[in-house]
């Protein structure tokens, strides 16, 4: 499933003199999901274009096709096939478009050029996180103190992200202005990675066949979902029928140079013109919270290039309530959910991606997931997802209960992790998952893959000069403690193949575990109504288990997501 389109822009009105141009944008995708803390996948920046063009040599000639194997990968970066293949399953991921003969698990044979492109990435460092610009009233709502000690940081995930520091993470457009500027710095290498080299003098002896600048949709792509060919002069219109001549690497850097820094310009001027203002025009994601109050979600701000209409849903800043989310309100093929704390989020759609970051005392379920999840800076978090992958990061005391085609990936700075088994499911689940291509009778749950605790790519977490060690691992739940999770039916419309269960089948010791407590609630049942006793009693028997069913439901929080639930 290739990249879908960008939503259309929202109408223009008619008094417009012209349409705004397109602007070339990183594809984030491949920035926050694609990067591995594999040190042998990340080369010193100063020898990284001579590394990789060493490389190149030495895999072309294993190159079948033109393709790369996982084998032929791990004998060129003299790593261990399970990470070779890991690399080539997160290049899959991340992919612009799914192709057949690389596969999910990167099992498969991947393009050479993509391999280059995916590897040179792999030195790209994430932007650290901005100060807040109300730090007090952060500190009102978030919690400043935790009761862990960190392995490499005497602060938690939580406190990294929010309280001694002060900090969050880091706007979409100063991310993306981010990315922008370490593609503007490295092009030239890159495109003298991917040129072919043919007779004659300095920058004529380079050019890029119009299928090899394609490949560079890995890593940017236009808003309105222009493809680079054809927004490109010198290979636009090009007949299918005859392949377009090669054109100069020169001429293609120049001509992503310009794209660049007008996308640039365009960040800079938006920023400052909105500077200060309650919605900061480079954060123009739909964002959950607004999209309930004051902003409908098809209408763009004053003031902003349609053209520059985003792809994704935020549910972000929410403290203390539940929030439901069906695939009609989800925009775009992305959902983030963010800085949410002692909430319970429903995500019900078909997705790509999602990101859970920076959240704690909170259960987030995510519905179908066909790429990757990413869970990062969290605590006391409960995840449940049917997803093809999950990548775990710097969390504390959460509960994973997955139903995932492919090993949890968990890296970074770990404590007191649990996984187990998917335990839900809601009408329409089926129908997500078969969208997005999750296949529910592979569930590699259990079979977490462990890499380092220092994430080169992130300087928050792990400062620069800190020995590398294995990541903490998860524990699996007892299955005497495992209980399934109700999602009441929220849906209004009929589903013709409704799901009635939950999709994946329980591993034999969860499943005995589940039909012991049910026989033994069945016997319990069953001795109350078989009770002798008049009907008085029976009715002080019944107020009784209610008292106690509202206790709980008290002790535990749960009240509020009826109340919640009832308001919408």
């Amino acid at each position: 499933m290739a990249d879908e389109p960008l939503d259309p822009p929202p109408p223009t009105p008619a008094s417009a003199v012209a349409a705004p141009a397109p602007l070339l944008r990183p594809r984030r995708v491949a920035f926050e999901h694609g990067l591995l803390p594999i040190p042998k996948l990340i080369f010193p920046e100063g020898a990284l274009a001579q590394t990789l063009s060493q490389l190149k040599d030495k895999l072309a000639p294993a190159a079948v096709d033109g393709r790369v194997s996982a084998a032929a990968l791990a004998d060129a970066l003299q790593i261990p096939p399970d990470q070779a293949a890991l690399a080539l399953g997160m290049l899959a991921a991340v992919h612009p478009a799914d192709d057949p003969a690389l596969g999910a698990g990167g099992d498969g044979s991947a393009d050479l050029r993509d391999v280059l492109l995916f590897l040179y990435i792999q030195s790209y460092k994430r932007l650290v996180p901005r100060p807040h610009k109300d730090s007090p009233a952060v500190a009102d709502v978030w919690p400043s103190t935790s009761a862990f000690d960190g392995y490499l940081s005497a602060l938690s995930p939580i406190q990294l992200v929010r309280s001694n520091s002060r900090r969050f993470i880091p706007s979409q457009a100063d991310e993306e202005i981010h990315q922008l500027s370490y593609l503007q710095k490295h092009m030239a290498n890159i495109l003298t990675l991917l040129a072919d080299s043919v007779e004659g003098e300095g920058d004529d002896s380079l050019v890029l066949t119009m299928e090899t600048f394609e490949h560079l949709g890995f890593l940017l792509h236009f808003s309105q979902g222009t493809s680079l060919s054809q927004a490109a002069t010198f290979f636009a219109n090009s007949d299918p029928d005859m392949p377009a001549a090669p054109v100069s690497a020169a001429q293609v850097h120049d001509w992503i140079l310009q794209n660049i820094a007008s996308s640039l310009e365009f960040y800079t001027e938006k920023s400052i013109a909105k500077e200060g203002s309650q919605q900061i025009a480079s954060d123009l994601d739909v964002t959950m919270a607004d999209a309930n109050t004051s902003h409908s979600r098809n209408t763009t701000p004053t003031g902003v290039n349609p053209a520059f209409h985003r792809n994704s849903t935020f549910v972000e800043g929410f403290s203390k309530t539940s929030v439901v989310k069906h695939a009609s309100d989800v925009k775009g093929h992305s959902v983030k959910v963010l800085n949410c704390h002692d909430s319970v989020i429903y995500i019900l759609a078909p997705l790509k991606y999602a990101t859970v970051y920076g959240c704690s005392d909170t259960t987030v379920v995510l519905g179908a997931v066909g790429k990757v999840v990413k869970v990062e800076h969290c605590e006391r978090v409960h995840i449940i997802a049917a997803a093809k992958r999950i990548c775990i990061a710097n969390c504390r005391e959460c509960i994973f209960y997955l139903g995932v085609n492919h090993q949890p990936l968990i890296v970074g700075d770990n404590h007191k992790l649990h996984i187990a088994p998917f335990n839900t499911y809601y009408p329409r689940l089926g129908e997500h998952m078969m969208q997005v291509g999750v296949d529910p009778s592979t569930n590699k749950w259990d079979q977490p893959f462990v890499l380092g605790v220092v994430d080169p790519h992130d300087s928050l977490s792990h400062p620069a000069g800190v020995s590398d060690v294995q990541a903490e691992s998860a524990t699996c739940v007892d299955p005497d403690l495992f209980t399934n999770f109700l999602i009441p039916n929220w849906f209004e419309d009929e589903v013709q193949e409704p799901t009635k269960c939950n999709p994946f089948p329980l591993p034999e010791l969860y499943q005995a575990s589940q039909i012991k407590k049910h026989a033994v609630l069945e016997d319990t049942q069953k001795t109350i109504r078989e009770l002798q006793i008049d009907e008085n009693r029976k009715k002080e028997l019944a107020n009784a288990l209610h008292a106690q069913f509202k206790d709980w439901l008290y002790a535990t929080g749960n009240i509020r997501q009826l109340y919640c639930l009832q308001g919408d």
